[in-house]
């Protein structure tokens, strides 16, 4: 069984999606819809801009997505996903391509998503930092034992968890991390606590935008970050949607279960082989690709 994988943050890069621009009139149209939409060109920022640009969140989530997502529909008849699933921000690319979401109304959610949660980490500092060699359920606990918000956020592949919460509890979680022999507990250069009870204001403006918006049956199961199990329900989709931004994405956990039910082949459709790098080290057996177009 074919498994489509959409990226999140973190995957973007200069001159991303020129190639689908340039190859495509069913990219060029939607690229110049999608500047319409937002109101402003992201085709100029995404074809020509800086690093730094591309690094700001209202810049970077629909640049992520619109990659994904033209990738998908340029594919046409070569898009054929039997489940699909996305990390963070991919799982409304995952979304769109298996129909629950039309494209504009995809963007919509992803612009209000990027500026809900921009405005969530202005309100109060926060941060995320990656942990590397110990096992989940000790991050987990060492992040219950520190005085303020750190919480687990990003169950990434076994012995890659990112967490996330207030600058000092993060850093002191780090500290306490490395006496008991993380190999690495970095504090990561991010703009906010994703995934965490930080995002709660993000998460009351997204809810009442993913409340307005039309949701259809999909075409094949999602996987969702916050349930990590097959959902086809338009309604689940939407809670565990909205639960998102305050909630972990299970990703270790989204792909151990696509692999239970049936996954052969992993297909990573968007910038950058994250995923793919990801689900190696989840399952070694694992076959994974790019999605490319000729």
């Amino acid at each position: 069984m074919k498994a489509y994988i959409f990226p999140g943050q973190g995957a973007q890069f200069t001159g991303m999606g020129l190639d689908l621009y340039e190859k495509s009139p069913i990219a060029q149209e939607l690229f110049e819809k999608a500047n319409d939409i937002l109101g402003f060109s992201i085709t100029d920022i995404m074809f020509e801009g800086t690093a730094e640009e591309l690094k700001q969140t209202k810049v970077t989530q629909p640049a992520i997505f619109l990659h994904s997502v033209i990738l998908a529909k340029v594919l046409g008849d070569d898009f054929t996903p039997e489940m699909v699933a996305g990390h963070s921000l991919g799982e409304l690319s995952a979304l769109v391509a298996n129909g629950v979401l039309s494209f504009e109304d995809g963007l919509r959610l992803v612009s209000k998503r990027a500026l809900a949660m921009q405005k969530a980490c202005e309100i109060q500092p926060s941060t995320m930092a990656a942990v590397l060699g110990l096992e989940d359920q000790e991050v987990e606990d060492i992040c219950s034992s520190i005085d303020g918000v750190v919480v687990a956020a990003n169950y990434n592949c076994p012995g890659q968890l990112v967490i996330s919460g207030e600058i000092e509890a993060v850093e002191k979680a780090c500290e306490v991390l490395k006496e008991k022999g993380a190999k690495r507990a970095m504090v990561l250069p991010v703009g906010g606590a994703f995934h965490s009870p930080m995002m709660e204001p993000a998460r009351e403006e997204l809810a009442k935008a993913i409340e307005e918006t039309e949701f259809k049956t999909p075409t094949c199961p999602v996987y969702q970050n916050v349930v990590a199990k097959a959902v086809t329900d338009p309604q689940e989709i939407k809670e565990n949607l909205i639960s998102q931004l305050t909630a972990p994405v299970r990703w270790t956990q989204c792909v151990q279960a696509m692999l239970t039910d049936g996954a052969t082949e992993f297909i990573e459709v968007g910038p950058g082989k994250v995923l793919q790098g990801l689900i190696r080290k989840i399952d070694r057996s694992a076959s994974v690709a790019s999605a490319t177009i000729e």
